[in-house]
């Protein structure tokens, strides 16, 4: 049945991907968490002295380690630390609801850590957290409330710990 229900969602992303007009059904019928308010924190320092760690909800992890859930319906609202050192080959994407075949080939289109280190050597960056972190970006249900009072604020404590000062938050 799992198996069964992973190929109906890619297939469905790589048709909605195909077809975008089709995508209208489900947006019409996707009822969004709502949440008041931006939580936005000013930036306190130039770019050129900040440190940045990369967020993303691709479904980005290191091929070492434990996949994303694909099994669960609504998501799973865990994350994955990703090491600042890696090389891109050794990250993968474990993502049913879109389409990553081309994120698959080059691993900047969702997860930009070799353009981020570009702009370090230039000096436009400060530098690079040595840890980054990687969501699965299908959270629903349930999971939200995880996701929201135990995932993100655990993120937040080791950004803040590491003396992080942007985060770029890239999706899937």
């Amino acid at each position: 049945m799992a198996s069964h229900s992973r190929f109906k969602n890619m297939l469905i992303a790589k048709i909605i991907t195909r077809f975008p007009s089709l995508a209208n059904r489900f947006i019409d019928a996707y009822q969004p968490w709502e949440t008041e308010g931006v939580p936005w924190t000013p930036v306190s320092k130039p770019l050129n002295q900040s440190v940045l760690s990369l967020v993303t909800t691709a479904g980005v992890h290191q091929k070492d380690q434990t996949p994303f859930n694909m099994n669960d319906p609504h998501g799973d609202p865990s994350f994955r630390r990703i090491d600042g050192r890696v090389s891109l080959d050794h990250l993968m994407i474990t993502h049913d609801y879109y389409d990553h075949a081309d994120a698959d080939r080059d691993m900047n289109i969702v997860f930009p850590l070799d353009r981020l280190r570009e702009m370090v050597d230039e000096g436009t960056l400060g530098g690079l957290a040595e840890t980054h972190y990687g969501f699965m970006g299908h959270i629903d249900g349930p999971h939200i409330v995880t996701l929201i009072n135990r995932s993100a604020p655990e993120v937040v404590q080791n950004l803040r710990k590491d003396r992080v000062d942007l985060v770029l938050l890239t999706p899937g």
